[in-house]
């Protein structure tokens, strides 16, 4: 299911927080989109794999389904935005000095082209006592909380529609029900008439007996119409239980997509009360595709 959450909070390090030091403070945003499974992303400050890793533990721990993308922005004020890596700044500068004292020159290396090196400014440097992990991980939890809330509201909404969904289903079927007999008798008659006609060429009576209760017997639909209102049941049950139910969901909407087929296969060819039989069949199709769009949705 979709949803978004951010928090925001603030590093407990006592070398960031001394007098004249502005604290750092973090922004840590999850989103996620509909996915079939759980596909979990990272936008993360370098040196935070150590992170990452138990950021990546507690979102499956949490999370079933979806595209989750995970977002961790450092922030600290004033002129602490960057450090300075000193190591690289020196060694540069120092490589300089040494060059132009080799060839005589009288030459002072260039701020900007100190600045410009790779890695010569880190934004926001991460504390390395571990700060800043323990403050990101005591966000965490309000962090899934306010997504799962966001995520709760929408799957309400697709609850609702399922069982719209499924009732239509339901209604659809009483339907087909109610033409079904009529549309056998219609069947027997034609093949009864057509038995006189084969009979009157001397074909064997009781051999067109037991074909014409076979033809009758392949075009009942009776056995398709009870185990989709089965199927409809079983996944009403499984709303109500809750928790995450949406594989399951979805195997049966498969199900019941495949006993719309076989009744649609086995009423094809007849006019009349078949045509409406037809017609609440494509119409039963149509919401199980429906629905299955929306289970996508769903964990």
């Amino acid at each position: 299911m979709t949803g978004f959450a951010q928090v925001k909070g603030q590093v407990a390090d006592p070398q960031i927080t001394v007098p004249g030091k502005s604290p750092m403070g973090f922004t840590l945003s999850l989103k996620s989109v509909n996915h079939r499974f759980l596909d979990v992303h990272f936008r993360m400050p370098s040196d935070s794999e150590a992170l990452e890793m138990k950021l990546r533990r507690l979102l499956k721990e949490k999370l079933a389904r979806g595209h989750v993308e995970l977002t961790l922005n450092l922030e600290r004020g004033g002129s602490e935005s960057f450090a300075l890596n000193r190591q690289i700044a020196g060694g540069y500068v120092q490589a300089f000095r040494a060059a132009a004292a080799e060839f005589g020159l009288a030459a002072e290396p260039d701020l900007n082209a100190v600045l410009r090196l790779p890695g010569a400014l880190d934004a926001a440097a991460l504390p390395a006592d571990g700060a800043l992990e323990t403050a990101v991980l005591n966000k965490v939890g309000e962090l899934l909380n306010h997504l799962n809330q966001m995520r709760e509201e929408e799957g309400r909404g697709i609850e609702r529609e399922l069982r719209q969904r499924m009732a239509h289903v339901q209604q659809a079927g009483e339907g087909v029900e109610k033409h079904r007999q009529t549309v056998l008798q219609t069947y027997a008659e034609r093949l009864k008439t057509r038995m006189q006609e084969l009979i009157g060429s001397q074909v064997e009576p009781q051999r067109l007996l037991q074909e014409a209760a076979l033809l009758v017997d392949r075009s009942d639909i009776q056995e398709e119409l009870v185990r989709l209102d089965t199927h409809v049941k079983h996944f009403l049950g499984l709303l109500d239980q809750g928790g995450e139910v949406g594989k399951k969901l979805d195997f049966l909407l498969q199900e019941m997509n495949r006993e719309a087929n076989t009744l649609l296969s086995k009423t094809s060819g007849l006019a009349g009360e078949a045509l409406k039989i037809t017609e609440m069949g494509l119409a039963i199709k149509t919401e199980i595709e429906k629905a299955r769009e929306q289970v996508q949705n769903i964990e």
